[in-house]
């Protein structure tokens, strides 16, 4: 049982794949604290993925596609899901990645740049339409929160994440921009969320991603954070209790991003 933390709250949820998906780990949690929901991604991922059999979960919420390239499908999307709602949306979770360059085996110094322009578009620029969107729409309510998912790439090199780690970059400067906005018009806070390697069928993707979770657990004094412990940190900052937290890229790794070494891992290097 929850404990109402969003009881009467309102909320959209992208990018919902699978069961190892951290938006369907924060769905369920979210839907367990009271929430209704709305859910929604890609046509192509829908008809690929499980969706509907997590919105029976979550108390048959609506699934609306929506390409998160296309001004008029988040339209439609905020329209429908305020429908639904019978007002404005109170929190979005913004859960999108995907590198064609990764997907296609391009190194990172041969990237192809139309599907660079094409990772970026999906991956980050498709928070600022979905703001703009809102913005547009006054969708969001008035002390609302948005929260998007990157990863440490941004600030630090990990040379197979490839073009992702400037689509992340991208996010996180998204996010500081538009929530410095959204802020000062509607008190709407707008962070990211710094999640450790998680085994997820998107990161599941990334090349030699088994040996870099297992390093990244003995880096982390905490250990990794799995997919319902993101979830749970997604849901405090959807509650009233983070109302003053925003810009703000959170880390969410058990310490790595500010650990040197651990003795772990210097055992490890020992042998």
């Amino acid at each position: 049982m929850g404990n109402n933390l969003l009881k009467g709250k309102k909320g959209i949820i992208f990018g919902a794949l699978d069961e190892k998906s951290i938006a369907w780990r924060t769905a369920l949690k979210a839907y367990d604290e009271g929430a209704q929901l709305v859910l929604t991604n890609a046509p192509v991922a829908l008809r690929m993925g499980e969706i509907n059999k997590l919105a029976e979960t979550c108390g048959n919420a609506p699934v609306i596609p929506a390409d998160v390239t296309s001004m008029d499908d988040l339209k439609n999307l905020f329209t429908k899901a305020m429908e639904h709602f019978g007002g404005k949306v109170d929190f979005v979770l913004h859960s999108i990645g995907m590198s064609l360059n990764v997907r296609k085996g391009k190194h990172y110094t041969e990237m192809d740049y139309l599907w660079n322009q094409k990772t970026l578009d999906i991956s980050a620029m498709s928070l600022h339409r979905v703001l703009r969107t809102a913005w547009d729409m006054d969708a969001i309510s008035d002390w609302g929160s948005v929260v998007a998912l990157t990863y440490i790439a941004a600030q630090r090199v990990f040379p197979d994440y490839n073009e992702m780690a400037d689509a992340k970059a991208l996010l996180e400067s998204v996010t500081r921009s538009f929530g410095y906005h959204y802020g000062v018009r509607n008190k709407v806070r707008i962070n990211t969320i710094s999640q450790s390697p998680t085994k997820t069928t998107a990161g599941s993707g990334v090349k030699g991603f088994d040996g870099f979770i297992s390093y990244a657990e003995k880096m982390s004094p905490l250990g990794n954070a799995s997919a319902d412990d993101c979830a749970n940190y997604c849901i405090t900052l959807f509650s009233d209790l983070t109302k003053f937290v925003t810009m703000q890229n959170l880390f969410h790794d058990g310490g790595f991003s500010f650990t040197g070494v651990t003795q772990a891992v210097i055992e490890q290097m020992e042998k």
